[in-house]
């Protein structure tokens, strides 16, 4: 057996104990309750709550509200992207990870009315809730970036892998191009909040480890462009990713905003501070600005004062809970927190709404909080990755201490992204993680 085969074994094993059922839920009394309870999103985050939620509640009426029909476990599209997943590695039945008991309602909300307490579809349907979970995911702003629609994904150098499966696998069409034929490669980034915000990095470094396995190393220029003056949130993390990018010879463009692209011309335009910036380009990756969805602006759930672009929910950091209507939670990439758009991120924020939605139920406070933790498995070339956990105040929170460094390069934390990571997910929706 080699070390493969092993680890194989052991990070499955590890996963295993890693998503075991919590105790607390499953060994906690039912709560019998007729509360009316209405998630919008079948995501990570909503899916993984409902499940635990009918485990919980005994006589609840819980209505969960998405239109898609596949879910897709998007920790894996940078794989795709690079080849090393096909495309069907992230798709699934939405209908398959949903319990029994949970209403499943395929369609889109066009507006929530919080005094009312009511959600309305675009079909014209209004339900009414108890106690709303708002967990819809975020929009990608393709159209912010003048020139640029998904349909170029795939053709003349452009790639933007967090569009979907198909626009992943489009994505490593035009990177497979680029890295046989050389040149000019252009990594973005946006100006907002973004979800998983170590993928940009993600790819810039697999392209180049790919291009070095190729032979091709001397025929690219490697361009990693971002409006932000570090290339990562936590001040220690940005620092050996500096160090890593000077190592592999990546040049980087910082204060530039990616505003638009000419597809023909193959350049891209940058806001900078003092105008604007042209850069030709072989390849380039498009991420675009992210925002939440437009019903939570005009519903009003939006905070007034902070990330005005961008819409996400007033929710307290610790709890999610709404600061104006204590009915209301938020989960995952809408809530309007300093960190936490990731799907490990989303393992401990449901916990917490769980603990104090059916604390609410039954007349007491909560007592879980989330504390902004926040994962990422830095892949730094094929085989080699950074397992990269913090929290609100930029602290490192490792799971495996003494065991897993977390600035280092190794193949543990590349098998964990591979093999266990995905098993550790699939677990979190059923509720069991």
């Amino acid at each position: 057996m080699d070390r493969r085969q092993f680890l194989k074994i052991a990070m499955a094993g590890g996963a295993s104990a890693t998503v075991a059922p919590d105790a607390g839920p499953a060994q906690a009394a039912r709560v019998q309750t007729t509360a009316r309870i209405v998630i919008i999103g079948a995501g990570s985050a909503g899916t993984a709550l409902a499940n635990r939620l009918a485990r919980r509640l005994d006589g609840a009426q819980i209505t969960l509200i998405d239109p898609r029909r596949n879910h897709l476990y998007q920790p894996g599209l940078t794989l795709v992207a690079t080849g090393l997943k096909p495309p069907g590695y992230v798709v699934s039945d939405t209908a398959q990870w949903l319990p029994d008991g949970v209403t499943w309602l395929p369609e889109r909300v066009a507006a929530v009315d919080a005094e009312t307490r009511t959600v309305s579809t675009e079909s014209g349907e209004t339900l009414g809730y108890d106690w709303l979970v708002v967990a819809p995911g975020l929009v990608l702003d393709h159209d912010a970036v003048d020139g640029f629609s998904l349909d170029m994904v795939g053709e003349n150098g452009i790639g933007a892998l967090y569009a979907g499966p198909d626009y992943a696998a489009r994505t490593w069409t035009a990177a497979s191009r680029f890295v046989e034929e050389g040149g000019t490669g252009l990594f973005t980034r946006p100006a907002t909040e973004m979800k998983c915000a170590g993928a940009p990095l993600k790819h810039t470094f697999l392209i180049d480890d790919i291009a070095r396995r190729a032979g091709n190393a001397a025929r690219m220029n490697m361009v990693y462009a971002a409006p932000q003056t570090s290339l990562f949130g936590v001040p220690i993390v940005a620092e050996k990713v500096r160090m890593l990018f000077e190592d592999r010879g990546v040049d980087t463009l910082m204060r530039r905003t990616l505003t638009a692209i000419d597809a023909g011309a193959k350049r891209a335009t940058f806001a900078t501070e003092g105008g604007t910036e042209e850069v030709d380009y072989d390849y380039i990756h498009v991420v675009p600005p992210q925002r939440a969805p437009d019903f939570v602006r005009q519903s009003g759930l939006h905070w007034a004062d902070r990330w005005t672009d961008q819409g996400w929910v007033e929710v307290d950091m610790k709890t999610l809970r709404h600061l104006r209507y204590p009915e209301i939670f938020a989960l995952g990439d809408v809530a309007g927190v300093p960190k936490g758009k990731t799907a490990a991120s989303v393992k401990w924020q449901v916990p917490v709404v769980e603990d104090h939605l059916i604390a609410a139920i039954e007349g007491r406070e909560g007592t879980e909080t989330y504390n902004g933790y926040t994962s990422c498995p830095m892949i730094t070339r094929i085989g080699r990755a950074m397992l990269v956990e913090f929290d609100y105040d930029n602290n490192l929170v490792p799971s495996f201490p003494g065991m897993i460094a977390p600035l280092e390069e190794l193949w543990i934390s590349w098998l964990m992204k591979e093999v266990a990571l995905k098993a550790t997910y699939n677990a979190m929706l059923r509720g069991r993680a």
